[in-house]
């Protein structure tokens, strides 16, 4: 057995029944311990729209406010959550859904940006990676919804910070962020390896840009929870082992 791996997985890509299938059966053909984190944002927006609720967002980060909350507990720890496990289970993969709530396994404060009313939006806190440890020795795949357990509510928390914490909770021997491309990409051909020093460079002088800057800072964050390697890649590069490594 191998070191467990972290896997986050958009939520742009976790209402495709192609996709879902191809993830299921990949992750059922993986050696190692698996945790998987997932998302939900587009689907959180196209309810909030329905119900007449406008998103909001500030720098990025959605503004949860009470009506958003419930709607966030529900398509994450609902809908996708449930989706996720359900595909999962089929292909062979005993998979247990649950948020951060559960067992109080990912504590969340209330995020403080600036002087901006963030609402029910969360950073996280603290992990119990005893449980989730535990869970792993028997053989479960925990499916985590970004849900998470405050003093006095839930908190709605970014996937990716999630994944991150996670990952250092556990010792994961890696946190692979998926994307739509096989990594980060420097004159056509993928990046192998990046420390912070060097995707600072790449920022800087163009190569990295756009969407792809929020995800590299992502996976250099989970360096700093303490994960020994992140990756971002797509989803044959993980079942390739392939993608750009971030390393401390």
């Amino acid at each position: 057995m191998q070191g467990t791996i972290v896997v986050k997985v958009s939520g742009h890509e976790i209402d495709d029944p192609a996709f879902l299938a191809d993830f299921a059966g990949t992750i059922a053909s993986m050696e190692s311990s698996v945790i998987v984190v997932h998302g939900g944002g587009r689907e959180i927006s196209d309810l909030q729209q329905k119900m007449g609720i406008e998103p909001r967002y500030i720098d990025g980060l959605r503004i949860t406010d009470a009506p958003s909350l419930a709607i966030v507990e529900m398509v994450l720890c609902g809908t996708i959550n449930t989706r996720l496990v359900r595909i999962l289970v089929s292909a062979g993969v005993d998979a247990l859904g649950m948020s951060g709530v559960d067992r109080g396994i990912i504590r969340a404060t209330k995020m403080q940006h600036g002087y901006d009313d963030m609402g029910f939006t969360g950073t996280v806190g603290a992990v119990r990676g005893d449980v989730l440890q535990h869970l792993l020795a028997s053989g479960i795949t925990p499916v985590i919804a970004p849900v998470c357990l405050g003093d006095d509510s839930t908190y709605n928390v970014n996937a990716d910070h999630v994944a991150g914490a996670v990952a250092g909770a556990v010792a994961a021997e890696r946190v692979v962020f998926l994307t739509n491309v096989p990594g980060v990409m420097a004159d056509g051909n993928v990046v192998e390896s990046l420390t912070a020093q060097q995707t600072d460079t790449l920022i800087g002088d163009g190569t990295i840009f756009g969407g792809m800057i929020p995800k590299v800072r992502t996976a250099l964050g989970a360096l700093a929870n303490g994960a020994q390697s992140a990756v971002i890649t797509d989803l044959e590069g993980l079942r390739m082992g392939r993608g750009t490594v971030f390393t401390r």
